[in-house]
């Protein structure tokens, strides 16, 4: 039991610096457009994907990355760097759509 507090210790409380509460921070934008989708699609009886859920997966996936090169970490960076081109894409495609028919 002792080894898992010193594990619990050096993980939360020794190595805990900017970085930590940036990745913490991160972590809740990027939650936070599944709570934003949840929300909407309780609103309308079926399940939407709200441009708010987009713009949550930028922002978070942005800081994310950020965290990600900070600890040098080529899985993280790889697969935020992959999210992020189609999260924008997703974004373009709406805001396409919107021109097209300004009703949506």
């Amino acid at each position: 039991m002792t080894a898992l507090f010193d594990w619990l210790h050096t993980v939360f409380i020794e190595q805990f610096n900017f970085w930590i509460v940036l990745g913490f921070v991160a972590q809740a934008m990027f939650m936070m457009r599944f709570v934003i989708q949840w929300i909407a699609s309780e609103r309308v009886g079926r399940s939407i994907v709200p441009v708010a859920f987009w713009f949550f997966s930028i922002a978070g996936g942005s800081l994310l990355l950020v965290y990600a090169i900070q600890r040098q970490d080529p899985v993280f960076i790889a697969g935020q760097g992959l999210g992020l081109i189609i999260y924008f894409r997703n974004i373009w495609l709406i805001f396409k759509e919107k021109r097209r028919d300004p009703t949506i």
